[in-house]
């Protein structure tokens, strides 16, 4: 593999900086003969979706892997080189991780879900007196991440809080963490008490709770594009109205907001950092929700020496003019360049 050189300013920085790539690793130190493949521009850490479901076309159909390798490139081709899948039809295979040009994947397995509350089979079905021993063999068997289903439909009971509570203990006890959908007022106070480490959705949130978040670092994925899109074409959303403010409440109380997309076609997180701006997020705030700070929040270093060579190059810069997101200039995935 030939050695890469890399020169930009980085965000969110804003510092120049020139990068040496010599296999899948950044470093600092110049290689003689290397490649320079960006040589000014903005530079990024590789975007990031923090909710995506690559594998299946819909609610209902099967996961395929074939269909997981053309959602994935279309994540790669947008600029999107590292996905967190919080739960899936399927476990994401081994072969993702070892494939040089795919996103790196951070999976939480399937989606677990009691009696009543989500597409019958899609996902993995069970009883809530099993769902704690159920939600440690998804996390030990994916990426450390579990997705528990909280609620459902609007005027059905949530995943009570005991059982939830338990759920979150036995996962962190094993090193593990829990994402939980929730869209109804009880399932997003349940999850928040319970201690989640990530409300996915997050509709009819209390802002009352979005202090206790910030505190013990609960984070919010509100997807705001996937209800958003709803709402526009005249289908009733309940809690869409005030979902905008929750979440400009949440960034200001210091909870960690997060962008992801929960919809097809995949690929599209440019998108919801605009509608993220729309709720009110700053530019700079919208665009680290899609890039660094969802990497420091996964554990996944940006640009620095030693980290991932992942990285996509802009031609102007992305915190001014957001839209230029969706089409990078370059794309560094894994030390090789892929776009």
């Amino acid at each position: 593999m030939t050695a890469l050189r890399v020169r930009g300013i980085v965000l969110p920085d804003r510092v120049e900086r020139t990068f040496w790539i010599d296999g899948d690793r950044i470093g600092t130190e110049p290689l003689p003969g290397a490649e320079t493949v960006v040589d000014g521009g903005w530079l990024l850490p590789g975007l990031v979706d923090a909710h995506t479901h690559p594998g299946s076309t819909g609610p209902g159909h099967p996961f395929d892997d074939g269909v997981l390798r053309d959602d994935l490139g279309a994540h790669r081709d947008a600029g999107v080189l590292l996905v967190r899948t919080p739960g899936s039809a399927g476990r994401i295979p081994k072969w993702v991780d070892d494939d040089p040009d795919l996103p790196r994947v951070r999976s939480a397995g399937r989606w677990l879900a009691t009696p009543g509350r989500f597409f019958p089979g899609w996902g993995r079905d069970v009883t809530e007196a099993d769902l704690v021993e159920a939600a440690v063999e998804e996390a030990a068997a994916s990426s450390g991440w579990c997705k528990v289903i909280g609620d459902w439909l609007p005027d059905d009971p949530a995943v009570p809080l005991s059982v939830l509570t338990a759920v979150v203990e036995a996962v962190h006890a094993i090193g593990g963490k829990v994402a939980v959908h929730c869209q109804t007022a009880e399932g997003t106070r349940n999850a928040v008490e319970a201690g989640v480490d990530s409300l996915e959705h997050g509709l009819n949130l209390d802002p009352a709770l979005v202090d206790r978040m910030a505190a013990q670092g609960t984070a919010l994925v509100p997807t705001l594009g996937a209800f958003g899109d709803m709402a526009e074409r005249g289908r009733p959303v309940r809690g869409w109205d005030a979902h905008f403010g929750t979440v400009g409440a949440a960034l200001e109380a210091g909870v960690t907001v997060l962008a992801g997309t929960d919809s097809r076609p995949c690929g599209t997180v440019a998108a919801e950092v605009g509608w993220l701006i729309r709720a009110g997020l700053g530019v700079e705030a919208a665009v680290g929700a899609a890039s660094w700070t969802a990497r420091e929040w996964l554990g996944v270093p940006g640009l620095v020496e030693g980290a991932p060579a992942d990285l996509v190059a802009y031609d102007r810069d992305p915190t001014v003019d957001p839209s230029v997101l969706g089409s990078p200039g370059r794309v560094v995935l894994r030390g090789r360049v892929v776009g």
